[in-house]
């Protein structure tokens, strides 16, 4: 059942960014998945290059010869208040986030644009929540953060193992062990370097939206959802050696839980890096502490970045052979469950799809009633599992 939110504007969808690399890929995706009437547009600074890309969709699909292009540029607000009038559905993939993302993010809070980012950056997710998140209650948006690998396979893979183990009516621990084979993206090194340099701000961008929370009565009554650091150890379940990872991943799961009354009324999720034997596990450990020491060091950091360049990205070939999987261990009421969720290259083409298809969710599915700040999976659930099913990710019971 398509959503009728805000009918009366030009378009459903428009993707900002996609003349870089991961914006590219998922205006193909679109070019190749989205339905007919779909009404969409691509949209960035330069329009040359955006005619560019609008050339190589309409060899995918001859019908977008006349996709509608437009200008918009993340640092001026008023081209950017008018993208998000214009669009019932904002994406973007223009980072990081934290030093291009806020304008956008406030022009769709204010004209009640649903918006979509593939951020990873926890202290940009709390800063918009505390900014406006009360703006995006008032005029209807719904501003979903973390559409991509961070962190869709981790918050629907949650949700669909607290459905095996529905209902759940006492505590829930649900841990997440992720796998996988590819390229980290440029667009994600950044992020992760930003973040390890910015330790003091992200506790306090933490400390500010849990006081909002408080203010606005976020934290639902009689439960409890928290993201629990694990430590190093072996794996019973599934027989790897666990290194607790440190992203966005388990914020926003627990976020689910505290939307979500069935997760339970004491949920905890905790989430690892996955390897089969101690020197692989060590060798991860070792190479977080280094790049999180290095990017302490501005000339090393800056050193680093130059060398890792954003919207660039690894050829078809190289993207065809990556992989990933999360396994899931929940227990509860005395049942143990585990699930997979899987899928191919994480980075760059599940991504794209990931993000397309949320965005096609937010523009024609009959989602939950929601607003401001919500997770994927409280914002569309079993709608965006449905597709993320049809598209070719894996969810299942392993037992």
């Amino acid at each position: 059942m398509a959503s009728d939110r805000a009918p009366d504007r030009a378009h459903d969808v428009v993707l900002l960014g996609a003349t870089g690399f991961t914006g590219g890929l998922t205006a193909e995706y679109l070019a190749r998945h989205a339905p007919e009437g779909l009404r969409w547009a691509i949209a960035g600074r330069n329009a040359e290059k955006l005619a560019r890309v609008r050339d190589r969709l309409a060899r995918i699909e001859p019908r977008l010869a006349d996709l509608p292009l437009l200008t918009a540029d993340s640092a001026d607000p008023a081209s950017l208040a008018d993208l998000a009038a214009s669009t019932r559905v904002v994406v973007t993939t223009v980072g990081p986030y934290l030093t291009h993302g806020e304008p956008l993010v406030a022009a769709c809070a204010e004209a009640g644009t649903d918006y979509l980012d593939l951020t990873g950056e926890p202290e940009f997710v709390d800063r918009m929540f505390t900014a406006h998140h009360e703006a995006a209650q008032r005029s209807g948006a719904r501003i979903v953060h973390a559409c991509g690998f961070d962190s869709v396979p981790h918050d629907l893979g949650a949700f669909f193992t607290v459905q095996q183990l529905a209902p759940v009516d006492g505590p829930l621990t649900l841990r997440g062990v992720v796998r996988g084979s590819g390229t980290v993206s440029g667009g994600t090194f950044h992020s992760a370097m930003t973040q390890f340099s910015r330790a003091r701000q992200m506790r306090a961008a933490s400390s500010e939206r849990r006081a909002l929370e408080k203010r606005l009565g976020q934290r639902p009554e009689g439960r409890s959802s928290r993201a629990v650091a694990g430590k190093p150890h072996k794996d019973p379940v599934t027989g790897y050696w666990l290194l607790p990872l440190p992203t966005i991943d388990p914020f926003i799961v627990a976020r689910s839980g505290d939307a979500l009354a069935a997760y339970g009324p004491e949920f905890r999720y905790s989430h690892y890096a996955g390897t089969k034997t101690l020197r692989y596990a060590a060798g991860g450990a070792v190479g977080v502490t280094a790049l999180a020491a290095a990017a302490q060091v501005g000339p090393v950091r800056n050193l680093l970045l130059g060398r890792i360049k954003q919207g660039e990205g690894p050829d078809e070939a190289r993207r065809e052979r990556s992989w990933f999987t999360v396994d899931f261990v929940g227990e509860s009421g005395g049942r143990t469950v585990r699930t997979r969720v899987s899928g191919g290259d994480p980075g760059y083409g599940e991504t794209a799809a990931m993000l397309a298809e949320s965005a096609m969710c937010l523009a024609l599915d009959d989602n939950p009633p929601t607003s401001g700040s919500v997770t994927t999976a409280a914002a569309m659930g079993e709608h965006l599992l449905a597709r993320l099913q049809a598209a070719g990710l894996r969810f299942e019971v392993l037992d």
